[in-house]
């Protein structure tokens, strides 16, 4: 969704993920990052809402920018670094979250508790 469609985010370009490489390190990264993201509850209802097809377009952008940014080895700050790794991440979770929030239905949220239950 973010490449090809036009969508830049932060500067990024063609350097995020598409949506299969989203769907593809999705849950390997969540299950990385739980620990660190106080919130990971909205990223996973973020994750459905991006995959739904009633989501609008701009909408998903949104979320394939900042999830793509979340599964993506490269960053501001990389993920390994201890104690700050994830604070970019967290910091472009957030703002996309905020941005479309009107789109994260209680659906996705249900999905996300559901699917988090499972994984735990």
């Amino acid at each position: 969704m973010a490449q090809g469609t036009g969508f830049d985010f932060f500067g990024f370009g063609d350097k995020l993920a598409s949506e299969s490489e989203v769907r593809e390190k999705f849950w390997r990264t969540a299950k990385k990052a739980a620990r660190q993201i106080p919130f990971m509850d909205e990223v996973v209802a973020a994750y459905y809402c991006a995959m739904d097809k009633d989501t609008p377009l701009r909408a998903k952008a949104t979320l394939f920018g900042a999830l793509g940014y979340f599964v993506l080895p490269f960053d501001f700050i990389p993920d390994f670094v201890v104690g700050l790794g994830y604070t970019d991440d967290l910091a472009v979770l957030t703002a996309a979250i905020a941005a479309v929030s009107a789109h994260i239905t209680p659906a996705h949220r249900q999905a996300a508790r559901d699917a988090l239950a499972d994984r735990n």
